[in-house]
């Protein structure tokens, strides 16, 4: 089976397809100074742009991983923003959690297992 990666350096590919699964890395956003809703919503169109690449789209999301740097303050605006962006009837298993980030202004990350379209 061919295993191809997107976006690879010697740490990490940002998305690796195996067979008809796409794995996705944590995404974080690249606009450190953004607020919390402009940051989950860079992360999400990431998202889409590597399922693009990979041949799948967020209806083929099967799991996906949320990390929030403060979850009590920021969970509602997470689930606002996810649900804007799913589209109806696809929402795939998930997990959410409280974490410290790599990076100090890093608000969200979110990391997604998809199958091809």
């Amino acid at each position: 089976m061919t295993i191809d990666r997107i976006d690879t350096n010697k740490r990490l590919s940002a998305a690796v397809s195996c067979g008809n699964f796409v794995f996705l890395s944590g995404q974080v956003p690249t606009t450190l100074d953004g607020d919390f809703v402009t940051q989950a919503r860079e992360v999400l169109q990431k998202i889409d742009h590597l399922l693009d690449e990979a041949g799948s789209d967020k209806a083929h999301i099967l799991s996906a991983q949320i990390w929030i740097k403060n979850i009590a303050k920021d969970f509602g605006a997470f689930n606002e923003v996810w649900e804007a962006w799913l589209p109806e009837n696809c929402a795939p298993a998930r997990a959410a959690v409280e974490a410290n980030m790599a990076r100090p202004n890093v608000l969200v990350e979110v990391a997604a297992i998809a199958v091809k379209r």
